[in-house]
């Protein structure tokens, strides 16, 4: 699935810091699936940031947004999208939508994508911004995403943007056997390492792919809100 609105060598003004966002995902820090950098190449992410920050989209670093949350660095999206392993075919369960941008790379690249944002306000602009981007693929709403969306499982992979104190059992109990959860979790609420859960038929395996940083997880089985 390709990115519904815009194409390779669209002109909005931001090509050439888009370009050097993508050489610097490929060279300097070795993303390797093609399909996520060439979704990364279109995907207008300044759209995704406030106004007064969109010359900055494009930088090597998490942005602010509403409501004290943070869109991603350019670097941990594209990594955790690319542990994923997606083919094209998946349903996906997303928890912190936050402003939408790492749901529309997910749209871009799975079948399905349900997500969840735990603000409300940032929720229904999150989907009113996908809608007007032309996304049809993506279910969202706002609630407890630790506690995972019961009704569509069992779903293929999932993505949490946010940091846990350990992995939510509801997220594992509702991903399908041989589906791959990848999760910032860390014993304290400033700093993470990234893991990537697979699921198996006995229960499920961890991989930790080093440390990161993201806001709590917050959520009955997360992180209590202050």
């Amino acid at each position: 699935m390709s990115f519904p609105k815009r194409s390779t060598g669209v002109a909005d003004g931001y090509e050439m810091v888009r370009a050097a966002m993508i050489d610097r995902l490929r060279n300097h820090y070795h993303i390797a699936d093609t399909a996520v950098l060439d979704v990364m190449a279109n995907l207008p992410r300044h759209e995704f940031v406030p106004e007064a920050l969109k010359a900055q989209a494009y930088k090597d670093n998490a942005l602010p947004i509403a409501g004290g949350q943070t869109i991603s660095q350019p670097f941990i999206v594209a990594r955790m999208t690319e542990l994923l392993e997606l083919k094209g075919t998946e349903k996906i369960l997303e928890i912190g939508a936050g402003t939408g941008y790492q749901t529309a790379i997910l749209a871009s690249l799975a079948r399905k994508v349900f997500a969840i944002e735990r603000l409300p306000n940032l929720a229904a602009e999150a989907e009113q911004r996908l809608r007007n981007l032309g996304f049809r693929n993506v279910t969202l709403k706002a609630g407890d995403g630790t506690a995972g969306w019961d009704v569509y499982h069992p779903f293929d992979a999932m993505l949490v943007a946010a940091g846990g104190p350990s992995i939510p059992e509801p997220l594992v109990r509702q991903l399908k056997v041989g589906g791959r959860l990848v999760i910032p979790i860390g014993e304290g609420q400033r700093s993470q390492n990234l893991i990537r859960v697979t699921r198996t038929a006995a229960g499920y395996t961890q991989e930790n792919f080093g440390p990161c940083a993201f806001v709590p997880l917050i959520g009955k089985h997360g992180w209590a809100a202050e």
